[in-house]
C-alpha cells in the first residue's frame, strides 16, 4: 500500500466499522470510536481549517493529553496541507507560549485543562466538555475574534475532504525538542519521512489484530510513530490520557492489550505494582517495544517474569530519524537482550571515534529516508549533519562481533571524572545487577579533585533493605574504582522529565543541594 499524506493513514476499503481507539480519556470512559467516526472527525478539522481561512503551509499547535479528538485534529491538519504541531503541555507556560509562537501557529486545539495555558491572542478550538460554554470564533475571523475560543465539536465541519497531495519535502510536523540543553528546538519532519517509517514498518506484516496500549504522551515520538502504525495496519489503539502504572496494568486486563509500547522508567514503575500484576490477567500481551532510554538486565528479567508470554524488543529512535534504525540479523541470529538490533537494511549506519568512522564503539551516524528537513527557525543552530549527509545522533553505541548494537550512553550525559569518562547508564545497569536494587540513576556532581563524580539515586526492591555500603562495595567489585558512586541515596521513585524519562537535570540539583548540605 502507498500514501501520501501523512494525515490520510486510514484504508477505506476496510471494515470502517471496526473500533479504532479505545478512549481512556476526555470526559467520561471509556469512549469507542470506529475507523469510520475518526475519518469523518478528521476530515471535518481539514474543512474546517480551511474555511477558517489557513493556508497551506500554515501551522497549528495541539496542546493536549491524549484523546482521540488529539489524532483526529493531528490528521485532519496534515490532511489540509497544514503543519501540525504538537506542544508538551508539561513545559512552564512561559515554554508553551515559546513554542507556539516559535512555530507561528494560527490556531490551537487544546483540551480543557490545558486552555488556561493557551496564548490568549490565539484562536483555539477546545476538546470536550469544558468548551460548552465557550464563545464561538465568528466565520470569516475578525481582528477581535482572534482572541476568542470555540468548542471541537461546534468548529468541526463534518463532509467529505479530498486530502492535499504534500510535494516531495513538504512538511507535515514540528516536533520540539525537550530543550534541555537550551531553548526547544522545532524537528521540520515532512510527509515523506514518515510515510516511509509506517509503510516499512508494516511491510510483509498483517498487524489488524493487534491492541496497542498508548499511555506515553502523543507530543512525544515514541507514542505518535506507534499511533499512526495502528491506524495503517488498520488495528485498535487503546489510549490513556497520560501514563499511570495501576491504570496502565487495569488497562491491560480489561481491554485484552496485545502489543505495549513505553519507556524503560514506565516500565519499571509497573512492575512495582506486585499485588496487581498477581491479580490482573495479562497473559493477552505478545509484543512489548522499549526504546527511548536505556534498558537493564534487572528490567528485562523482571518484564519477563511479569508477562512470560510476551517477546520482549529493545528498540531505538530519534525525533530527528525516527523509530527505524535497528531489526532483526540477517543470518536470523537471536538479538541479545540488551541489544537494539542489527542495522535496519534501508538504514545506513556508523559507529565514529574520532577520525574512525568504523569504530566498534562510537558516536552513531545514521542515513534513512527519515532524516529530518533541519530546525524550523533555528539559523543559530547548526544542523547535527557530516558533510556527506550523516545525521549525528549524539547517542555512543558500540558493535559486537555479530554486528548487534548496543546502547552506551549519551554524549550529553557523559562526564569525566579524574580523566576517565563516566557514561551513567553504564553504571546504572551496573547497579541494577544488584540482587536488592529495582531501579538506579546516576549523575555527578562536582569535585575539586576529580572535576566530577558520580553519585547514585536508588529504588530498593519490594522487602529488600541495602545498606549505602553494600551498593557501594557490589559497584566496586563489579566496575572500575572511577565508577563506583561515592554517595547512595535511596528513594521511593524518581522524577520523571515530560518524556516520561528519568529527570536528570533535576537529580543534579537534588545531589548538589544534598551534598552541600554535608
Amino acid at each position: 500500500m502507498t500514501f501520501q499524506n501523512l494525515g490520510d493513514l486510514i484504508v477505506r476499503d476496510r471494515d470502517l466499522a471496526k473500533v479504532s481507539v479505545i478512549d481512556l480519556g476526555g470526559e467520561t470512559v471509556p469512549r469507542a470510536f470506529t475507523f469510520a467516526q475518526l475519518d469523518a472527525m478528521a476530515m471535518g478539522v481539514a474543512r474546517a481549517l480551511i474555511a477558517r481561512g489557513l493556508r497551506r503551509g500554515d501551522r497549528v499547535a495541539i496542546l493536549s493529553a491524549n484523546r482521540t479528538e488529539y489524532l483526529a485534529a493531528y490528521y485532519g491538519i496534515m490532511r489540509a496541507g497544514l503543519v501540525a504541531v504538537p506542544v508538551n503541555f508539561r513545559f512552564p507556560r512561559q515554554t508553551i507560549h515559546f513554542i507556539i509562537a516559535d512555530a507561528g501557529a494560527k490556531l490551537v486545539f487544546c483540551d480543557g485543562r490545558r486552555r488556561e495555558d493557551c496564548p490568549p491572542d490565539l484562536p483555539a478550538a477546545v476538546f470536550g466538555a469544558a468548551a460548552q460554554t465557550a464563545t464561538p470564533l465568528p466565520d470569516p475571523p475578525s481582528q477581535e475574534g482572534r482572541k476568542l475560543i470555540t468548542g471541537f465539536d461546534a468548529f468541526v465541519q463534518l463532509g467529505e475532504f479530498e486530502s492535499v497531495a504534500p510535494a516531495e519535502n513538504e512538511p507535515a510536523m514540528f516536533l520540539y525538542t525537550s530543550g534541555s540543553t537550551g531553548r526547544p528546538k522545532g524537528v521540520v519532519l515532512s510527509h515523506r519521512s514518515h510515510i516511509w517509517v509506517v509503510e516499512t514498518r508494516l511491510e510483509g506484516q498483517d498487524l489488524s489484530g493487534q491492541r496497542y496500549l498508548i499511555a506515553a504522551p502523543l507530543y512525544h515520538m515514541n507514542a505518535l510513530a506507534l499511533a499512526k502504525l495502528a491506524c495503517a495496519a488498520h488495528a485498535t489503539i487503546i489510549l490513556l490520557p497520560q501514563f499511570s502504572a495501576s491504570a496502565y496494568i487495569e488497562a491491560i486486563g480489561r481491554y485484552h492489550a496485545t502489543w505495549l509500547t513505553a519507556v524503560p522508567p514506565m516500565i519499571a514503575m509497573m512492575l512495582r505494582e506486585g499485588e496487581l500484576l498477581a491479580r490482573t490477567d495479562l497473559s493477552s500481551v505478545k509484543s512489548v517495544r522499549m526504546g527511548s532510554a536505556p534498558v537493564s538486565a534487572s528490567l528485562m528479567a523482571g518484564l519477563h517474569r511479569a508477562l512470560p508470554q510476551a517477546a520482549v524488543t529493545n528498540a531505538y529512535g530519534t525525533t530527528e530519524a525516527g523509530p527505524v534504525v535497528f531489526g532483526p540479523h540477517p543470518k536470523g541470529m537471536p538479538q541479545p537482550e540488551l541489544s537494539v538490533g542489527y542495522p535496519h537494511p534501508a538504514v545506513q549506519l556508523r559507529l565514529v571515534d574520532g577520525d574512525n568512522r568504523n569504530a566498534a564503539q562510537g558516536v552513531l551516524e545514521m542515513k534513512c529516508p527519515a532524516l529530518m528537513l533541519g530546525y524550523h527557525n533555528r539559523p543559530d543552530v547548526a544542523p547535527p549533519f557530516s558533510a556527506d549527509g550523516f545525521y549525528i545522533t549524539g547517542d555512543v553505541f558500540r558493535r559486537d562481533a555479530n554486528g548487534f548494537h548496543y546502547f552506551v550512553g549519551r554524549t550529553d550525559d557523559m562526564f569525566v571524572s579524574g580523566g576517565e569518562n563516566i557514561y551513567p547508564a553504564d553504571v546504572e545497569r551496573m547497579l541494577e545487577r544488584h540482587p536488592d536494587v529495582a531501579q538506579a540513576a546516576v549523575v555527578p556532581i562536582d569535585d575539586e579533585i576529580k572535576g566530577q563524580k558520580p553519585v547514585a539515586f536508588v529504588i530498593r526492591k519490594p522487602g529488600r533493605a541495602p545498606s549505602e555500603d553494600d551498593v557501594k562495595q557490589f559497584a566496586l567489585a563489579h566496575a572500575p574504582a572511577y565508577a563506583h558512586p561515592r554517595f547512595v541515596w535511596f528513594v521511593d521513585e524518581l522524577p520523571l522529565a515530560s518524556t516520561n524519562k528519568v529527570d536528570r537535570a533535576a537529580l543534579k540539583r537534588i545531589a548538589q543541594e544534598r551534598t552541600s548540605r554535608a
